[in-house]
């Protein structure tokens, strides 16, 4: 197992290292220049050369690529150009509303795909199983803000029974943060809960095939004992799959999210700084985001072979 974790940490690494430089060569590739865009298009050159000769702009690509990986390694994010502060307080201010939002959003995503799955593969002939299915393919057609527009018109709007948007703070409590952003996750999960549902079904009904699910039945063990005890478990693979990707995409959904409900988030930062060119910001948000991805793929992997120990193998 010590060996399979060292492959698959080493892989991280290398699967870090590559997307930093993508990160960094397409971000200083982009036209424009963050000086000429603090100062204002109608400064002199001279003064536009000073300021990015300050920001350090005017350092050889290698040197600026080198110097962000050393103040990664240490946590030093530098500062932002547009607000004057530090990125790391920036970001971490941000994540306390971010995290909690995407783990609120995973967390119905997987509640709602899960039920819903395995009531539309144990009832896969049956109109129940086939009105959950149709429920899910109007789900996955439509996009998640729009979803949150509706959300807003039924329970801000006329329901008035939740904000419409904002974010109180979580020094005002737990529970009213909780409710702020509870329209936000089913935004978010929605989509990918109706992508979910449908991956486990395939899921359920592949592995209902099996000979050890006859062979369950066949030793008296009732259907829900099967469908829990042997079919879910193998099942799980595959959905762990989708869960470990659709992370990532709850993750990249906060941006439009974050501004639909006007949240201060990371992705509403994210907007903001492509909006005034702050580069460091931008570049050091897109490398977090990436390095959540790959460490989310990295426990998905450690968890496959808990579940599977052939995957294990396999590897080894």
């Amino acid at each position: 197992m010590s060996v399979f974790i060292l492959r698959r940490l080493l892989t991280l690494v290398a699967t870090l290292v590559a997307a930093s430089m993508v990160i960094f060569l397409v971000l200083d590739a982009l036209p424009g220049n963050a000086a000429e865009m603090l100062m204002g298009a109608d400064s002199s050159p001279e003064a536009i050369s000073a300021m990015a000769t300050k920001l350090g702009l005017d350092q050889p690509l290698l040197y600026r690529y080198l110097h962000w990986i050393a103040g990664l390694c240490v946590g030093d994010l530098g500062d932002s150009y547009s607000y004057g502060t530090p990125v790391a307080g920036l970001i971490a201010e941000r994540l306390a509303l971010t995290i909690p939002l995407a783990l609120m959003a995973m967390l119905i995503t997987n509640v709602l795909a899960l039920a819903a799955g395995m009531y539309a593969a144990a009832n896969h002939n049956e109109p129940g199983g086939v009105g959950v299915m149709t429920v899910t393919q109007f789900g996955i057609a439509i996009p998640n803000f729009w979803f949150a527009i509706l959300l807003i018109l039924l329970f801000s709007v006329k329901l008035r029974w939740l904000s419409a948007g904002g974010f109180p703070g979580w020094q005002e409590g737990i529970l009213p943060g909780i409710r702020s952003l509870l329209l936000p996750a089913i935004s978010l999960a929605l989509v990918q809960a109706a992508i979910l549902a449908r991956v486990t079904r395939s899921a359920v009904l592949e592995v209902l095939g099996e000979d050890f699910v006859r062979t369950a039945r066949a030793k008296g063990l009732t259907r829900r004992q099967v469908l829990f005890r042997h079919v879910l478990r193998n099942a799980m693979i595959p959905v762990m799959t989708v869960m470990g990707l659709q992370f990532a995409n709850l993750l990249a959904g906060t941006i439009v999210i974050e501004n639909v409900f006007y949240l201060p988030g990371l992705g509403r930062l994210i907007f903001q700084s492509i909006a005034n060119r702050d580069l460091i910001v931008i570049r050091n948000c897109v490398m977090l985001l990436a390095a959540m991805v790959v460490v989310v793929n990295f426990v998905v992997d450690v968890l496959y072979a808990a579940i599977d120990p052939r995957i294990k193998a396999g590897a080894l």
